[in-house]
This record gives C-alpha cells, sequence and structure tokens, in this order.
C-alpha cells in the first residue's frame, strides 16, 4: 500500500471480523432491529417535516414574524445537537437502553406540550425541549451502528438507514398537509405524540442492550470531556465532522425555507408543498441506495464524499444564480429541480462522512455519535434564522447559505481529510481509559 494511503482505512475490502459472541451475532441480522434504529433516526424527520406545512399557518395563528417562526425550528435543532452532547456519553457509561427510554419519554411529554402551546415564546421553549430529549434516539442509534458493525458493513448499514428514515420525509409533509386538512398546526403535533409512544413501546419491548458492561466507561464527565477532547484532536475525524455538518446545513437551509419558498412566493398549496418535498427525499433515498448497493466496495469512500459535496456545491450556485435573477425571471419548476439535485446529492455525502469519522473510533463510539450529531444540528440551527434575515418574499437567503455552507464542507474535507494532512493522521483515535 502507498505510505499516502497506508493511515487510512481500507474500507473496500472487509476487515477480519471480530469474534462475537451469537447473542451479538443474532443482533447483527435481525430485521427488527434494523426497523427499530430506523425508526429512530426518523424521529427528528418527523418532528420537523411534518411541521414544515404548518408554519405559515403558525405564522398567522399566533400572531408572529416569520423569522420568529422558523426560531421554532432553530430550537429544535439546537435541543437535538446539545442533547446529543449529554445522552452519547451518558450511553458509553450506562449502555444504550436506558438513556434511550429516558429520553423518548421525555419527548413524548415535551410533543404533547407543543399541541398546548398559548403563544410563540412558549412554542419555542418547548420545541427546544423536545429536540433535548429527542436527542437519544439519534445519538444512540449511530452509536448501536458502531457497536455492532465496522468498515464496509457499517457504510451499508447507514445507506440502510438512509432508506429507513428516508421514508419519513418523504411521508411527513403530505402528513401534515393531510392532518392541517382536518384540524390546525397543533393537530399535527398530537399525532407526533401518538408516534413517539408507539415508538417507545417497541424500543422498551425489542429493542437489545447492544454495549456490554465490559465495554463501558465507569468515569464522569471529566472522562467524557477527555474522550471528545481526544476525537478532536484527530485531524481526519474533525474534518470529516466539519464536512457532514456544513452539508447538513445546506439541507437545513432548505428545510427551513422551502416552505415560505413554495408557498408564499410561488403560491404553492401546502399539498403541492408537501409533494415536491417528498420528490426531493426520494431523491436522497435512491442517491443513498446508489451509495450503499453499487459504489461502496467499488469506490473509495472519500472520492465518493467528495464528488456527492461537489454537486450540493454546484446545485447551490445554481439556485443563487435563479434566486437573484440573473436568468431572468424563473419559475417554480427549474428552482425545484435545482432543490432536487441538492437534496440528493445528501445521499452520497452524509453517509459516508458519518461513516469515516466512525471508522476512525473503536471505543465511545456514544461520544463520538455525540460530536457528529452536535456539530451537525448546532450548524444547522444558526442557518435555520439566516434564511429569513430578507423576509417571505425572497429565496436569495437561502441559495446564499446553502452556497456558503457547500463551499465550507468542500474546505473543511479538502484541507483536513486530504493526502497533505496524512501527517496529523492517526491510526485510531486515541481512547483515554
Amino acid at each position: 500500500m502507498p505510505e499516502s494511503r497506508a493511515h487510512i482505512p481500507d474500507l473496500r475490502q472487509a476487515t477480519a471480523p471480530e469474534p462475537r459472541s451469537p447473542v451479538r451475532a443474532a443482533r447483527r441480522t435481525g430485521l427488527l432491529v434494523t426497523l427499530i434504529l430506523g425508526g429512530l433516526t426518523a424521529t427528528p424527520p418527523l418532528a420537523m417535516d411534518m411541521y414544515l406545512p404548518a408554519l405559515p399557518e403558525v405564522t398567522d395563528a399566533l400572531h408572529a414574524p416569520a423569522a420568529t417562526v422558523q426560531l421554532t425550528l432553530t430550537a429544535c435543532l439546537a435541543g437535538m445537537a446539545l442533547g446529543q452532547l449529554i445522552v452519547g456519553p451518558m450511553s458509553d457509561r450506562w449502555g444504550r437502553r436506558r438513556p434511550l427510554l429516558i429520553g423518548l419519554a421525555v419527548y413524548v411529554l415535551a410533543t404533547a406540550l407543543c399541541a398546548v402551546a398559548p403563544n410563540i415564546e412558549t412554542l419555542v421553549a418547548f420545541r427546544l425541549a423536545q429536540g433535548l430529549a429527542g436527542a437519544a434516539g439519534i445519538v444512540i442509534a449511530r452509536a448501536v451502528v458502531r457497536d455492532l458493525y465496522d468498515g464496509v458493513e457499517m457504510a451499508r448499514f447507514f445507506s440502510t438507514l438512509m432508506l429507513i428514515s428516508g421514508v419519513a420525509p418523504i411521508i411527513a409533509p403530505l402528513i401534515g398537509a393531510q392532518v392541517l386538512r382536518a384540524t390546525d398546526w397543533r393537530g399535527v403535533f398530537v399525532v407526533l405524540t401518538v408516534v413517539g409512544v408507539l415508538l417507545a413501546l417497541i424500543v422498551w419491548a425489542r429493542l437489545p442492550e447492544t454495549l456490554p458492561p465490559a465495554g463501558r466507561h465507569a468515569g464522569g464527565v471529566g472522562e467524557a470531556l477527555r474522550a471528545m477532547r481526544s476525537l478532536l484532536t484527530d485531524l481526519p475525524f474533525t474534518g470529516y465532522m466539519l464536512a457532514g455538518g456544513f452539508a447538513f446545513a445546506s439541507l437545513f437551509a432548505y428545510v427551513a425555507a422551502s416552505p415560505f419558498v413554495v408557498q408564499e412566493i410561488y403560491g404553492a398549496s401546502p399539498q403541492t408543498y408537501g409533494l415536491l418535498f417528498g420528490v426531493n427525499s426520494i431523491g436522497l433515498v435512491i442517491c443513498g441506495q446508489i451509495n450503499g448497493r453499487i459504489l461502496i466496495g467499488r469506490v473509495s469512500l472519500e472520492r465518493v464524499l467528495g464528488v456527492g459535496l461537489g454537486i450540493v456545491v454546484l446545485s447551490s450556485a445554481a439556485l443563487l444564480l435563479m434566486t437573484t435573477g440573473v436568468f431572468g425571471e424563473v419559475g417554480l419548476v427549474p428552482v425545484a429541480a435545482g432543490l432536487f439535485v441538492l437534496m440528493s446529492a445528501m445521499g452520497l455525502a452524509l453517509p459516508n462522512a458519518q461513516t469515516l469519522a466512525l471508522t476512525r473510533v473503536k471505543h465511545a463510539a456514544g461520544s463520538a455519535s455525540a460530536l457528529l450529531g452536535t456539530s451537525s444540528f448546532l450548524i444547522g440551527a444558526i442557518a435555520s434564522p439566516l434564511v429569513g434575515v430578507a423576509g417571505e418574499d425572497t429565496a436569495v437567503p437561502m441559495a446564499v447559505v446553502q452556497l456558503a455552507a457547500a463551499l465550507l464542507a468542500v474546505g473543511a474535507f479538502a484541507g483536513m481529510c486530504g493526502p497533505w494532512s496524512r501527517r496529523a493522521r492517526t491510526t485510531h483515535v486515541r481512547e483515554e481509559s
């Protein structure tokens, strides 16, 4: 192997599996466990996307400006980011099940309270609590995957999760739009509460513990902080983390702005918006499956990640040119096509960024998963209010934020994960014990 590649795990070849107990082997092949992890990963898209068609209605019902209503998205996203920093290390210490079940219970309560929020300030506060608790499902699902899978298998499983969780953003706006036909925006949170209860019951009954006592850390906050510091000192891990985080910010700029862009600027109905959002999510799922079933094992994950980020940059630049009027007046169809390409490219970028980062970690998977999730959600939370700074009548801020985030993602990937950074690489992140 050439010297420039010696430090990089060869993900194109499956390494010899570690000895596993019969119980652990059964968990690896359990379809039900796969579906449960997909459900946990789908919780954030459900919480976000079912609510999106109702944003204009919330603006009118609570007599709040659009930028303030978008803070309900920011609060939920920030809560998910901060919650992962708490839950991830907890799961390394106490196992995966206990923190997950507590988080799901609080999530159900916070979601129910969102349905009865009397004003926008209270709704923002409850959305923050919803995000904090919902973080448990996100971070622990990733940690469970790292507990059970390695290398190429882990990359393929992340693509499978993208297929399962991708159903959520496809159907969530459609469900939200149909709920709005029968009731108001509060009914959306009632439906989300019922979904949370069902998921919590299934997890309690059927999800096994994947982190045995021998693999847990007995330390407290200090040890968790040392583990995270060790992760952040690994330059490629940080580069993959930032590349995935900024790519997610480009996606979330679309999530936050698209209800107003599609419905207010281009005059589409909530049902049309839900349909367009679903089509875009289908593109993401298809590219995720191309990544998992065709590309992985044939093309290096770094190359696929680079191609995905490059497509995000090009589509963001095209959207900026269209929204600024360089091509003259454009309708909804060209803008929707640009958004479709951007969303589809996420199926190449996001799973590979996560896999490449987690491949560098053998222990403290909860802390590593927390850093990956927290960085993505914090960067996304910063991007969310920026898309509304110029009001509801222009899509230019959305395109500017998307392009800036995509360029930063490419910069982090090229500058911190390229061959010129090999001197800073380590074979694995040093684990504190």
